[in-house]
């Protein structure tokens, strides 16, 4: 049996089977709050705590879909390319809104973990949360952070703009497509995009464009200031 949960082939499966299972939720229930990605994470976590799988075993495969984290991110160029005109024609709004969004989130945290007493590493591991983990790993590292809180900041900041971006967007009658793009890609990274790609095209070329000019301004913004 220990052979079997320790197979990488275990983590694969459970994994799929986990995000074909939100998919089938997402299209009994259309909702911001069945996101797929979201429903996989809580699955994955239900089996890990209340089935012999350890943590370990399932990493064995996990870290495997991991790996492709690279290569799908840069899928996304695809959708850009096709969105060029877009892009061209909106590149000053979309650099000004990533500044605004990287300097928003970086120093709207660091205000809170000031008030709320949060300091040293654990301020340090906090601050990064709205760039892909690759990129908060590094940044949170060398300003003394610990990873197992900076990746959980990561994924629940995506998570948080994957189920309430939608509504926020349809609150403030946000019509256009380039604007909630950048917006779901600067406050959630990849899980953010995910969901901007549900809205369209449009806006999950913005969304991909947002992640890469997050991670360059939120690394420009902690070597100047921290």
């Amino acid at each position: 049996m220990d052979y079997l949960l320790s197979h990488p082939v275990c983590g694969i499966l459970i994994s799929l089977a986990c995000f074909g299972a939100g998919v089938l939720v997402r299209r009994a229930f259309p909702s911001p709050f069945t996101s797929p990605l979201v429903i996989a994470n809580v699955l994955v976590i239900l089996i890990i705590v209340f089935t012999p799988l350890t943590l370990e075993q399932y990493e064995a495969g996990g870290n495997i879909i991991v790996m492709f984290m690279v290569p799908v991110t840069v899928i996304l160029a695809l959708r850009i390319y096709r969105r060029r005109a877009a892009l061209m024609a909106n590149i000053i709004p979309i650099t000004l809104g990533c500044i605004a969004g990287s300097a928003a989130s970086i120093f709207s945290t660091w205000g809170l973990c000031r008030l709320l007493g949060v300091e040293g590493d654990a301020a340090a591991s906090l601050l990064p949360k709205s760039v892909t983990t690759a990129i908060a790993l590094e940044l949170a590292e060398k300003n003394g952070g610990v990873a197992g809180i900076a990746v959980p900041a990561v994924i629940i900041t995506g998570i948080f703009s994957a189920v309430f971006s939608p509504f926020i967007i349809k609150a403030l009658r946000l019509k256009d497509p380039v604007a909630a793009g950048v917006a779901m890609g600067a406050s959630g990274h990849a899980i953010g995009t995910a969901a901007a790609l549900e809205l369209g095209e449009t806006e999950g070329a913005m969304s991909g464009i947002a992640i890469g000019l997050m991670g360059i301004i939120t690394s420009v913004i902690f070597a100047v200031v921290f």
